[in-house]
């Protein structure tokens, strides 16, 4: 038991450096945001005034800001829907080995590795109306009516921002990768054997198996687009007309604003943390069920 406890005990002088970093910046970046949110006052953090849940209300009832929460989840199903679907199907391609797949696998792999505030700068410079590469493009080879205002149209620039998640599918190919290294090769030879073909192993003994992955990749994602920033501002800076904003933007712009109400800020940023809090627990709630389930099976 002592032998025990002095193992426990290192392992516990390992990680305290890492527990008091947690406690210093994120639990007491926590307190002072669900503090502040309770009161009217400014960056300069002076004469302060106790308003109560009037931010939380204000925010509740800011239309613009329940948009940004609705954007943020439309982003985040776009990008799952790009990973478990395309991301999931590319990774099983090059898995088989064809001609190529190092070079190729390396094209998807290296822009989820690269900042994303470049990948945004960069697509914001191809989709530019006047002098984009896009539509430089379609002007060189006589295609002129394919020139759209990508960044500048509601409807485009909506798609704009989801479609750089199909240049970010790096990183669920990684899982898928990983989770594929665990399946029994028994089970794919045996498939061959039966004459099922490609398709039919992808739909009916692939995905399902790669359950673990399709579980990673929809927590991080949904998790992720709540903290995401640099896309969105950097291609429209949630316009046109609020279109494309989501929370980080929403509660950039809003700080950034003269004589800003910090207060108000720390209640839309505590909503948002509460939001993404809650998904996370749902879903883990929701994978441990559906294992509890197939384990007693």
């Amino acid at each position: 038991m002592r032998i025990k406890a002095r193992e426990h005990a290192t392992g516990y002088l390992f990680v305290a450096p890492l527990l008091v970093l947690f406690a210093v910046f994120l639990l007491y970046g926590f307190y002072f945001i669900v503090h502040a949110s309770f009161f009217n006052e400014t960056l300069s953090f002076r004469d302060a005034k106790y308003v109560g849940w009037d931010n939380y209300r204000m925010a509740i009832e800011d239309s613009r800001f329940l948009h940004s929460i609705v954007n943020n989840l439309a982003f985040a199903a776009a990008a799952i829907v790009i990973s478990v679907s395309i991301g999931c199907v590319v990774s099983v391609v090059l898995s088989i080995g064809i001609k190529g797949s190092k070079f190729l696998g390396a094209l998807f792999f290296i822009p989820s590795f690269m900042p994303l505030a470049l990948i945004a700068m960069v697509f914001s410079i191809m989709l530019e109306y006047r002098f984009g590469t896009l539509n430089g493009l379609f002007h060189g080879i006589g295609l002129d009516f394919m020139a759209q205002r990508w960044l500048s149209d509601p409807k485009l620039a909506y798609m704009s921002v989801i479609s750089i998640s199909v240049f970010l599918i790096g990183l669920p190919m990684m899982y898928y990768n990983a989770d594929m290294t665990t399946i029994d090769s028994s089970i794919l030879e045996a498939a061959v054997i039966d004459g099922a073909g490609l398709g039919r192993m992808m739909w009916n003994i692939l995905f399902p198996l790669l359950k673990n992955a399709h579980k990673t990749i929809i927590l991080s994602t949904l998790l992720g687009s709540f903290r995401e920033f640099e896309r969105v501002f950097l291609l429209t800076q949630g316009g046109p007309a609020g279109t494309t904003e989501n929370t980080s933007v929403y509660i950039y712009s809003f700080a950034r604003s003269a004589g800003a109400n910090i207060g108000f800020v720390c209640a839309t940023s505590a909503i948002v943390l509460l939001i993404a809090l809650s998904i996370s627990v749902v879903q883990l709630l929701a994978f441990r069920t559906k294992a509890g389930k197939g384990g007693r099976r």
